[in-house]
Order: C-alpha cells, then structure tokens, then sequence
C-alpha cells in the first residue's frame, strides 16, 4: 500500500481547502493510505516547530506533497520553521528517493507562487527526492487556470471580511488531480520497492 502524506500550513484556510483537494485525490487511487498533517503555530515554540508524530508519519511515507500559502513572495514562516525542523532527516537522507510535490495559495492571480513552488522543490531536491509537476493543460474551465507546471497555485481573492475561505472550482479540480497523480505514481513506486 503506498502511502501519501500532505503536510501543509493554511492561514486563511484556502491552503486547506487545497490539501483537502489532494487528499481526495490521492484517496480515489487504489490502496493508498493518505495523512493530512496540518501545521499550527502552536507547534512552534521558541521559533522552532516540533511535532513527533508528523516526522514518524512522513519518514512512512511513499510521497510527501508540501503546501504553503504564499506570503510576501515565498512560503510561510510556520512553514519555514518545519522544514528547518526537517533538517534532520536531510542530514541523514531520510527522505532520499521519496516522490516529492508541492502546491500554494495566494490572493493575487501572480504574488510571486512561482518562488514558493521553486522554494518547496528546491527543497525536496536537496533530500534526494523526486519531485512531480502538474501535468494539467489550462482548459478554458479552471483547470490549471494559473498555468503551472511546477506544482499547483490556487488564487481567491483577498476578503478581509472574516467569511469563510473558498476555492475557485478549478483549483480544486486541479489540486483533486495532482493527488490522484501523485497516488498513482507513489504506487508504481512502492510496488517496484
């Protein structure tokens, strides 16, 4: 069985919305067991986060797909603080040969989501993962409608009246297909393991 872990912060909750998307996705395949890992602020302490049980559950896991909202042209400092955290498993290489994917949010149509993909691939390259892009062709229906290839974006607009978060249809779409991708790759993989 392959298993999928989707480890993200969400400020808003549109980057939520997003893993939720993906762990749809990835559950639709086979037998693929998926694990949302949510991080919270309240993991970091002192400016270091720490939470046990998602490292044993991703050290599990046949592919890690990271998320991130994009803050200020990059990934969120929450964010930021696990993958320091991570830097254990890295000097070990204890994610080498794991498939890797990545996925992002922002209120504007551009904010510089590119940055945070290339940040989170960047990153999974140094572990000695392999990293999967979003084939999906923007279709004139939402699909892929930011045009990456890298990972997937998802863009609302800014709402500063305290509603609820909401995904367009088509990020939706295209997160729900990267988790199905993803699921199907890490199968293959696992089986050749």
């Amino acid at each position: 069985m392959a298993r999928v872990a989707v480890v993200y912060f969400s400020g808003s909750g549109h980057t939520h919305l997003m893993a939720e998307a993906i762990e749809q996705g990835a559950g639709q395949v086979g037998e693929t067991r998926v694990d949302l890992l949510r991080i919270t602020g309240e993991q970091i302490t002192n400016g270091r986060w720490r939470e046990d049980g998602f490292m044993d559950t991703l050290n599990q896991a046949t592919a890690i797909i990271f998320g991130s909202p994009t803050y200020m042209g990059g990934v969120a400092a929450q964010f930021k603080a696990f993958l320091d955290a991570a830097s254990g498993v890295w000097f070990r290489q204890g994610w080498q040969d794991k498939i890797a994917g990545g996925f992002t949010h922002s209120g504007s149509p551009s904010g510089d989501k590119q940055g945070t993909l290339l940040y989170l691939a960047i990153n999974a390259a140094q572990h000695g993962m392999i990293w999967v892009g979003s084939p999906e062709m923007p279709d004139g229906m939402g699909v892929n409608r930011l045009g990456s290839f890298l990972g997937v974006m998802g863009q609302s607009p800014l709402d500063m009246s305290g509603q609820p978060a909401t995904l367009e249809p088509g990020d939706g779409e295209t997160a729900k297909r990267y988790g199905q991708r993803i699921a199907r790759i890490a199968q293959g993989w696992q089986d050749q393991a």
